[in-house]
């Protein structure tokens, strides 16, 4: 029997996959005890992009929500995302802002990284490991699952051993972001991974987007992957991972251990049932069993987003209609491994083939860019007759020269500020100066958490913290309204 280790995503994949990233600093202070008291492996704590999400809607400052959770959080690793080539956009960023954001995550505590490059530029995921250890970090490669006919077993086997092979290496992560990894296909990739992996640990992280993600970690538990991903129960199934409490139960109904203290695991999920029902935030729960993400791979996070697009066309009916032309897509370009950034791509261009007159009329630079292998080597080339109408634009025109930008950090000092921290100039860069100016002129990062007592002052304070664009607030019952409005309106 084995020792299973708990790698938690209440903070990151749970709330980017129910609550679209919007976990602000008072969401979760009151259970920041209970998860660092937990005995988690390790916690991950955030990407990139969710920082530049919590500066765009809540104004709140992400350096000092990081140290915030990092603080409240001193008993275990604390981890972050990464692509080589890229973080807080989907498109790329400059080399040297890339090794300035790793070096002050690293800086503020956070150790543990996660790479993932669903194309497999190998050279360049390498790259940017030796880089992150050079800097202090962990380096955690990840095998991102996808489902096609070259995506084999040996396939992702292959690519798991060379990352084996790289210096310093200790874990691999194997992501099932679409949560399409089938218990049946499980028996035999997972096997085929830890056999081309000696020595080296490996992590199973698997949405549960059709309801078998537990049943899959019960193949990993059995061909000897000790580190399992979950979520308090709140924030876990549906689109995010398996919830911890349910795959503790499973772990010990297999007779094997682990290492979590369960008093503390009832306290976080009331908090975030409590929390989730003062937002008006959803709540995961399990999904009945569908063919149809086998078919689309669609990452449950984008969901909601792909509504909220349609509904800005005016188009909500069409949701169907674009989920069987992201199958199309996807077929047409390559057959990416579908999570960030090429979901994104593959999602955006499908709404924008069902919303216009013609399919591929509109094609952004990103999708230009990746089928030029900008964002490195496709699985197989595009589709003749799709690549033949978008290489034929004139924007197609002007990018097939495109390099990525080398402008040293010392340059965007001089574009952005010379006086600015490391932390302020990586903001500017990633975000509009009118919101970063706005945030250093707004009042200190609120960490107090909720007392969820329902009284009318609470609720007031509330209208108030979560939408600071609301300039009016009317409160109403029979016989009485109360108009309340900002200073200076």
């Amino acid at each position: 029997m084995a020792e299973i280790g708990f790698i938690d995503q209440t903070l990151r994949d749970g709330p980017q996959s129910l609550w679209g990233m919007r976990m602000r600093a008072q969401h979760a202070t009151p259970a920041l005890p209970h998860l660092s008291a937990t005995g988690f492996d390790t916690i991950d704590l955030l990407g990139a992009t969710s920082m530049v999400v919590m500066l765009r809607d809540s104004g709140d400052d992400p350096w000092a929500w990081v140290d915030h959770l990092i603080k409240n959080l001193p008993n275990q690793p604390l981890r972050s995302a990464l692509r080589p080539v890229a973080a807080g956009s989907f498109g790329f960023v400059p080399e040297g802002i890339l090794n300035l954001w790793i070096e002050v995550l690293v800086m503020h505590g956070v150790e543990s990284h996660w790479l993932f490059d669903c194309l497999y530029d190998m050279p360049l995921m390498k790259q940017r490991t030796v880089e992150l250890q050079e800097v202090g970090g962990e380096v955690v490669p990840a095998i991102m699952y996808g489902l096609s006919e070259l995506h084999t077993d040996e396939f992702f086997a292959d690519r798991a051993r060379e990352m084996a092979s790289w210096p310093g290496v200790k874990r691999i992560y194997i992501e099932d972001a679409p949560g399409v990894l089938t218990p049946e296909r499980a028996a035999t990739l997972l096997p085929a991974i830890q056999a081309a992996t000696p020595g080296v640990r490996l992590e199973i992280h698997s949405h549960n987007t059709t309801g078998l993600a537990p049943l899959v970690y019960v193949e990993a538990i059995k061909a000897g992957i000790d580190l399992i991903h979950t979520a308090t129960m709140p924030l876990a199934n549906g689109p995010s991972l398996p919830s911890t409490e349910a795959m503790v139960e499973i772990v010990e109904e297999l007779g094997h251990t682990h290492n979590l203290d369960k008093s503390h695991l009832k306290p976080v999920a009331d908090h975030f049932y409590a929390e989730a029902a003062r937002i008006g935030y959803e709540v995961g729960v399990p999904n009945e069993y569908r063919m149809l993400p086998y078919k689309h791979q669609l990452p449950g996070g984008m969901t909601g987003t792909l509504k909220n697009q349609l509904n800005e066309y005016g188009m909500p009916e069409k949701f169907q209609e674009v989920i069987e032309e992201i199958v199309v897509v996807r077929s047409e370009l390559g057959e990416p491994v579908m999570a960030t950034p090429f979901s994104q791509f593959v999602g955006i261009q499908a709404v924008l083939n069902v919303v216009m007159p013609e399919r591929y009329q509109v094609v952004p630079d990103e999708v230009l860019q990746y089928a030029m292998g900008h964002y490195g080597p496709l699985m197989r080339p595009v589709d003749p007759a799709v690549a033949d109408k978008i290489f034929s634009m004139p924007r197609a025109k002007e990018l097939e020269g495109w390099e990525r930008d080398r402008t040293p950090v010392s340059e965007w000092r001089k574009r952005l500020g010379e006086h600015l921290s490391d932390e302020e100039l990586l903001l500017r860069y990633f975000c509009p100066e009118e919101q970063v100016d706005k945030m250093l002129v707004g009042p200190p990062l609120r960490t107090e958490g909720w007392k969820h007592d329902g009284s009318v002052l609470e609720r007031v304070t509330e209208l108030i913290e979560e939408d600071r664009s609301a300039r009016h607030i009317t409160l109403a019952q029979p016989g009485i309204t109360i108009k309340l409005r900002r200073d200076g309106d």
